[in-house]
């Protein structure tokens, strides 16, 4: 996925350039301070995704997105969080908040991907089709869904476990609530996310996936049992 990165800051411009460099998928093929100078280089080139700073002295990221007239995807980028509900009115992908954290950049730009696998399949990602990218060291494993058993939390990182394998991830539990569907997804313990479609049983305190028990902590019993009473 080719894309193009859009800000003023040359901290920010060094940052996202660097991120893009550790995903596999992505490549960028030109880094501007200058919207009128990436602009110009639209008009020439195609990219597949902008990541648009929004907060630019000459030209805001949207005066530069409503100029174009079949504009990429774009990932909008800022300082303010009061732009937030403006950027989404022009279809962004998603809205990353500086400073950018790594592994928000990840979730904006694996929803990027998807979209582009979308268009070009002229249709949607079926429930079995659907995944995530999941961290693991220097490595990335793509990860479906449908696979993933429970999520448990150690500390400061998580295991994505599988029929058969297990993913050690940097990741904190909320993280991992934000990336994954919620009607699919549960945390049901301070150190537990099941997915629903592998619980086998509910009794008493416990959640029956496969041949494991897992407990179901006090404060998120209540939030719990009525999600599953509403499937």
């Amino acid at each position: 996925m080719q894309c193009l990165i859009i800000d003023d800051e040359p901290l920010a411009l060094d940052v996202l350039k660097d991120y893009v460099a550790k995903i596999s998928f992505l490549e960028c093929v030109g880094a501007f301070r200058d919207p009128i100078k990436a602009a110009e280089y639209l008009q020439q080139n195609r990219v597949d995704l902008i990541f648009l700073d929004i907060n630019m002295p000459d030209l805001t990221g949207i005066q530069f997105l409503k100029s174009l007239t079949r504009p990429p995807l774009v990932i909008f980028t800022t300082a303010y969080s009061e732009y937030a509900l403006e950027s989404y009115d022009y279809d962004a992908v998603d809205y990353l908040l500086k400073p950018i954290e790594f592994e928000r950049f990840v979730k904006a730009v694996n929803k990027a991907l998807e979209k582009l696998q979308n268009k070009a399949n002229g249709l949607t990602l079926s429930p079995d089709e659907k995944y995530v990218l999941i961290k693991s060291g220097t490595k990335y494993h793509k990860l479906k869904l449908k696979d993933i058993l429970y999520i448990q939390g150690t500390g400061n990182y998580v295991t994505f476990v599988t029929p058969d394998k297990e993913i050690l991830s940097l990741l904190t539990m909320q993280a991992v609530l934000d990336m994954l569907p919620a009607e699919m997804f549960f945390r049901i313990h301070r150190s537990y996310i099941v997915n629903f479609l592998h619980v086998d049983l509910i009794e008493g305190e416990e959640v029956k996936i496969q041949d494991r028990k897992l407990p179901i902590g006090d404060l998120y019993r209540e939030d719990f049992l009525r999600a599953v009473k509403g499937k």
